[in-house]
């Protein structure tokens, strides 16, 4: 599966098509194109709930023109919000808003995106589902409803101990 691209979430589940509409409407690819976004998290692979946002890491070197155009492209948005954070030492901009009735969450780093942590999760987890089969599916999901991120479901259903997020990467 290509998940550089958004070409699969054509033939993808209806939510997964209603996602590639609102993203082509809205142009958001376009607009973020420099900074070679990648939808990332639970959409992708499957095992979103109600409630999920979609996930967008993009990198960049420069946050300050990020965050212009940021401003400048969504600001209108509703629940418009800005932040540089600190992750593991890693400076971070997370960018959040509602578009249409999905809530977005742009993360961005200096990093390439097809690196970043989000990205390698995403395809680990893949592999992994698809491997173990819908019923694993099925109890990540159910986990998630329970109030588990993504990395702890998964750690939990495989018997992974310590950091989950670290411990994923190693399975």
């Amino acid at each position: 599966m290509d998940f550089l691209t958004l070409e699969y979430l054509k033939n993808g589940s209806e939510i997964q098509k209603r996602i590639l509409q609102v993203l082509e409407n809205h142009q958001i690819f376009q607009k973020l194109k420099t900074y070679n976004p990648i939808l990332a998290g639970t959409f992708p692979i499957e095992i979103n709930i109600e409630g999920s946002d979609l996930d967008i890491i993009l990198e960049t070197d420069d946050f300050e023109i990020l965050k212009k155009l940021l401003i400048i492209e969504f600001q209108d948005q509703e629940q418009f919000t800005i932040n540089l954070i600190e992750i593991n030492d890693v400076e971070c901009m997370v960018c959040k808003f509602q578009l249409e009735e999905f809530p977005v969450e742009l993360f961005a780093q200096d990093r390439p995106t097809h690196l970043q942590n989000a990205y390698l999760h995403m395809i680990k987890e893949f592999e992994i589902l698809e491997r173990e089969g819908d019923e694993f599916r099925r109890k990540i999901i159910e986990l998630k409803e329970q109030g588990f991120k993504t990395e702890p479901a998964f750690a939990k259903l495989l018997g992974l101990s310590g950091n989950p997020y670290v411990e994923l990467l190693k399975y």
